[in-house]
């Protein structure tokens, strides 16, 4: 892998917070993907929903092809542009290992749930999983990685919690939300991908799911343009195939767009090394014609897919399975693992349990505890 002068280079890691020997064989980022993979958390994914609840049907994507599908397109720009293709592996397999389970349904429910007590951010519980949850070494808590990673998962932060963050990790990965500067182009790339990716992937399920149709997404400039391409070389194109054949050449033009809009920035700012990077603002990006459409197709999906009524509807029932646990488990903390139970700081604890839940195991805890069967529990 030859590497640009900006990138990451694992040889000038900024380390791991407890000291370890190097891998003979692998580089520090490959080693932090590697744990990732291993990980309890990153197993998880398969069962927490994307937009649809995992029991809605097979072939919507979860939390773990989301990821998945995230990660190979930053590897894709990243490689023209001399980036760190592991350490972006690496921060998108892991950028979600906090989400809660029934998406953002339940992020919302059980940041109301923790209201006046500390409060929930998903991105601060990706962290928290990959620096402390996890249970698999001897010597320390969570997976133990390198700088980097951890601050790509950091992907947002009130400042309330980076000042936290850096009271206890001064000059951490939370510093960049006190003055200004940004995180490595890795991380800035995985950012872009993860747009990229949903915007793609939730055309895709939403039309499947028949909640949105292929006509009411071809008014949308930025997919209607691949979808007219499409049917004028390929006049007999329909159904699934044009709509296929329509995302592919969506992402690619999207693609390509991220790689020349930010050589063109590069090539404006020319970072001596990553952390000049770092401190000269934003860089990797969409041309401004691609980042408004983008936004477009965004506000798109959020009034015609996230707020359907049939997504309401699962979504209302998503928050109030979340609220119910964790009433339950904060008068009751013995129905929790030993592990969680035992916390001092108890509403942390059994936010800690909540969020670590895949869709159905919360489905059959709520059903278990309150006797009550919401949604659909397989």
């Amino acid at each position: 892998m030859t590497l640009a002068p900006y990138a990451s280079d694992p040889a000038r890691s900024r380390g791991r917070r407890h000291p370890e020997a190097p891998a003979p064989t692998r580089t520090d980022f490959q080693r932090d993907r590697d744990r990732i993979v291993h990980s309890t958390a990153f197993r998880r994914l398969v069962y927490k929903t994307q937009v649809f609840l995992n029991h809605e049907g097979d072939l919507f994507r979860t939390r773990l092809t989301h990821s998945i599908e995230v990660a190979q397109l930053a590897r894709s720009i990243a490689r023209p542009l001399g980036l760190n293709e592991d350490l972006v592996e690496a921060i998108a397999l892991a950028h979600d290992l906090g989400h809660t389970p029934f998406g953002h349904a339940g992020q919302d429910a059980l940041n109301a749930c923790m209201q006046g007590l500390g409060g929930f951010e998903h991105n601060l519980q990706s962290l928290r999983v990959v620096d402390r949850l996890e249970e698999r070494y001897p010597a320390f808590d969570g997976l133990n990685l390198s700088f980097e990673t951890r601050e790509g998962i950091l992907k947002h932060c009130s400042r309330v919690h980076a000042q936290h963050l850096e009271q206890v990790e001064p000059g951490g990965v939370a510093r960049r939300f006190l003055d200004g500067t940004q995180p490595s182009l890795e991380a800035q790339l995985c950012n872009l991908a993860d747009e990229i990716a949903y915007n793609a992937h939730d055309i895709d399920d939403g039309v499947r799911s028949g909640l949105i149709t292929l006509e009411q997404v071809a008014q949308v400039p930025l997919f209607g343009l691949h979808c007219a391409q499409a049917r004028a070389e390929h006049p007999d194109l329909q159904g699934r195939r044009l709509l296929y054949e329509s995302i592919r050449r969506m992402l690619s033009a999207l693609v390509y767009d991220v790689i020349d809009a930010t050589r063109e920035r590069l090539q404006a700012v020319a970072p001596a090394d990553a952390d000049a990077a770092r401190a000269a603002g934003p860089i990797v990006r969409f041309s401004e014609p691609l980042r408004e459409a983008s936004v477009a197709l965004k506000r798109f999906l959020f009034a015609n897919l996230y707020r359907h009524p049939r997504v309401m509807e699962t979504t209302t029932q998503a928050q109030e399975v979340v609220r119910d646990l964790f009433e339950a488990y904060r008068s009751r903390p013995a129905e929790m693992q030993a592990g969680f139970a035992a916390q001092p700081d108890r509403p942390r604890a059994v936010a800690d349990y909540v969020a670590g839940m895949t869709d159905r195991f919360a489905l059959r805890e709520h059903e278990r505890l309150t006797g009550r069967k919401l949604l659909a529990a397989t």
